[in-house]
């Protein structure tokens, strides 16, 4: 059983990418998530098989001599080649070293008819090469579409891919536009065999490598490996054998082509969606924010003003019960204040306070949630601005029937009678009725002097008018007081009240707002931060 040995880092790369995945949808461009998910599989799967074992898949077009090179390394006519249309139509593969490599064989699709073995022990110089899974693949350019599919496919799975060129088609744009373009990064483990070197001299030969190490380098290929060969005199095959030797001892061909692969796509991903300044964003809703939205719904479903009719009319009312009764006879002979605030069902009234203030501010409370998502969404990437946005605003419809029907439960009962004001309006009359006694005292005393019954005559005393009139006053006076000093504790505690109402309904907004705003919001700010912290391990 053959175990696979990763570098440090590129498991940890590998479940970032699968973090950016699981992130991405509805974020990033189809093609690019579904690429990624392609690389994530590939990956999973290349890593369980045989780490004993590198394929080299030779690939080229019509006529490079690719299948003759491809019998020239193995040492066998293994693969078929033609004279006048020269076409390879199936992957041959030559396997160094059968062992743990059926898998791999299966994963790569290689018909069992088209796998050929060479025991390389008994293959003198060729012990270098076990491991070596040799593929010759159909040519990528051949006009029969199947073919194309499956090169492009295994050229794609291989650990290490030999481009053959011909010196007719070097340059070919079909090739550097399709495949070569796409290697930067993939140095390592990509070959250039300029093949058919015996149909040019030295000094063309010469020529011709220079001239495609110039176009390789300027087309990304910082560090190309070209190697000249002729598959018909032998002329550079060694020295191909021994670059794909190498490849094959070192064990690493197949990590490198992940991580250029990956590498690749890091790119691409960071072209699409710019790391930048995006860690810096917030990843939740702070408190701040959160009591600045609060403040924002408070206003805008008429909080503080439900708190100052509730501790108006708290006031007003109280004068029915606690305010000395003479000024109140009084102010009967002038309009009533209480009449024209229409209060005779206050409990109604504030209910239709608050409710009013809802719909008729539900622009307010947009703003509100718009605000919230404005301040959290500053130097994000536009498609990140335009989730969280949609996000806050996900639930936005809802919230003012929402805070509606939650406030309008806490609508104060202001037709609740304190103990102390029925208590208070008993001593009020007490005095009154002291008062009255105290005018038919006087009454009785001045205008019928000794003229009163013997049970009575008390009342006809003229030396105790003056104190009868003493005690009136100050019948007067106390009452005067006590309707002040109530006056005083009524404002006290309709202020309390006020205070108590308000908060209670702040508490209510902020748990809707949370629910109904916060939260989804929340939800959006952690995938953005997830995102990015996994594009950013994905780089490292």
């Amino acid at each position: 059983m053959t175990t696979t040995t990763t570098r440090p880092g590129l498991a940890p790369r590998l479940t970032a990418l699968t973090k950016v995945v699981e992130l991405g949808p509805g974020r990033l461009d189809k093609k690019l998530l579904d690429e990624a998910g392609g690389l994530l599989l590939r990956a999973g799967d290349r890593l369980k098989l045989s780490s004993e074992h590198t394929v080299v898949a030779l690939a080229g077009g019509t006529g490079s001599g690719k299948s003759s090179l491809f019998n020239a390394i193995s040492g066998l006519e293994l693969s078929p080649t033609g004279v006048r249309r020269p076409t390879t139509a199936r992957t041959h593969a030559c396997v160094w070293g059968l062992e743990g490599a059926a898998p791999l064989l299966d994963w790569l699709q290689i018909q069992w008819r088209h796998r050929f073995s060479r025991a390389s022990a008994l293959d003198k110089g060729d012990s270098q090469l076990h491991g070596l899974i040799l593929l010759d693949l159909p040519d990528h350019d051949s006009i029969r579409a199947l073919t194309d599919t499956e090169a492009d496919r295994l050229i794609g799975l291989a650990d290490l891919v030999v481009w053959v060129l011909d010196p007719q088609k070097y340059a070919d744009a079909s090739t550097h536009r399709r495949y070569v373009t796409d290697l930067a990064g993939h140095d390592a483990v990509t070959v250039f065999a300029l093949n058919q070197a015996d149909r040019l001299t030295t000094e063309e030969l010469a020529e011709l490598v220079i001239d495609l190490n110039d176009l390789l380098r300027r087309e990304g290929v910082d560090h190309p490996s070209v190697v000249p060969t002729s598959a018909v005199t032998g002329r550079g095959v060694e020295s191909l054998k021994s670059v794909i030797a190498t490849a094959v001892s070192r064990r690493r061909a197949a990590i490198q082509k992940l991580e250029a692969d990956l590498h690749r796509l890091e790119q691409r991903l960071g072209e699409a969606m710019p790391l930048g300044q995006a860690l810096s964003a917030p990843s939740s809703v702070d408190e701040a924010r959160r009591m600045g939205l609060t403040d924002a719904l408070c206003d805008a479903v008429g909080v503080p003003a439900v708190g100052e009719a509730m501790e108006n009319v708290y006031a007003e009312r109280s004068g029915q019960w606690v305010a000395w009764p003479y000024p109140r006879l009084f102010a009967k002979l002038r309009p009533d204040p209480l009449k024209a605030l229409r209060l005779e069902d206050v409990s109604a009234e504030i209910r239709g306070i608050t409710t009013g203030s809802v719909s008729a501010q539900s622009a307010e409370v947009a703003n509100a949630v718009q605000a919230l998502a404005d301040g959290l969404s500053v130097g994000m990437h536009p498609v990140w601005r335009s989730a969280v946005h949609q996000a806050a605003r996900s639930r936005s419809g809802q919230l003012p029937q929402a805070l509606t029907e939650d406030l309008t439960e806490v609508a104060p009962q202001l037709d609740r009678i304190p103990g102390w004001w029925r208590a208070l309006k008993v001593w009020q009359y007490t005095l009154v009725a002291a008062f009255v006694a105290g005018v038919v005292w006087l009454v009785a005393g001045l205008l019928m002097p000794g003229q009163l019954p013997p049970q009575l005559e008390l009342l006809g005393d003229g030396a105790a008018l003056p104190w009868v009139g003493l005690m009136m006053a100050s019948v007067l006076g106390l009452g005067a007081l006590s309707g002040i000093a109530a006056r005083n504790f009524v404002e006290l505690g309709a202020s309390r009240e006020r205070e108590r109402l308000e908060r209670e309904m702040r508490r209510r907004v902020a748990a809707v707002s949370a629910t109904m705003v916060v939260e989804p919001v929340e939800r959006e700010l952690g995938r953005h931060h997830s995102f990015f912290t996994a594009l950013r391990d994905l780089s490292v």
